[in-house]
């Protein structure tokens, strides 16, 4: 198999939220989606219109099992440049974890996909631990689609 072939039956696990979220058992606010991954609004923002891109199969990280880096990196290219023009942000961060000690919290391979705005720059800026202002991901969301 090449990095860029999917297993022809797509792991899945049951008690993942990510995976649950790629079935859509769980609601999310969905900005893109192509035949290897899905991406959706973090609830948990960094900053405005974060996003996180998964694999529509579950692997923990990107260091786990067969390469899976290659399967998500057109969607991880397609949402940042998406981003960046229907938010208008002045540039992007790209993060992913692997493992608990580089602070791995949910175990499907996800790529933060962080736009970022002229008045939060630099890398100490990127994790706001404020959280997400009240109707936020609704506003985000509504506005990521308007261009649809």
């Amino acid at each position: 198999m090449t990095p860029f072939e999917m297993p022809e039956t797509p792991e899945v696990d049951p008690t993942c939220v990510f995976c649950k979220i790629v079935s859509g058992e769980l609601p999310s606010r969905r900005i893109y989606e192509d035949d290897r991954a899905v991406a959706f609004l973090d609830i948990g923002a960094w900053h405005r219109g974060h996003a996180l891109v998964v694999p529509k199969r579950h692997v923990a990280d990107i260091v786990t099992g067969t390469s899976s880096l290659p399967e998500i990196a057109p969607a991880v290219e397609a949402v940042a440049r998406l981003l960046m023009h229907r938010l208008a942000a002045d540039g992007i961060n790209l993060l992913s974890s692997a493992g608990e000690a580089a602070g791995q919290e949910v175990f499907h391979l996800h790529m933060h996909v962080v736009p970022r705005y002229a008045d939060e720059p630099g890398l100490g800026m990127l994790v706001n631990p404020g959280g997400v202002p009240e109707g936020e991901l609704e506003s985000v969301y509504r506005q990521i689609q308007a261009g649809v």
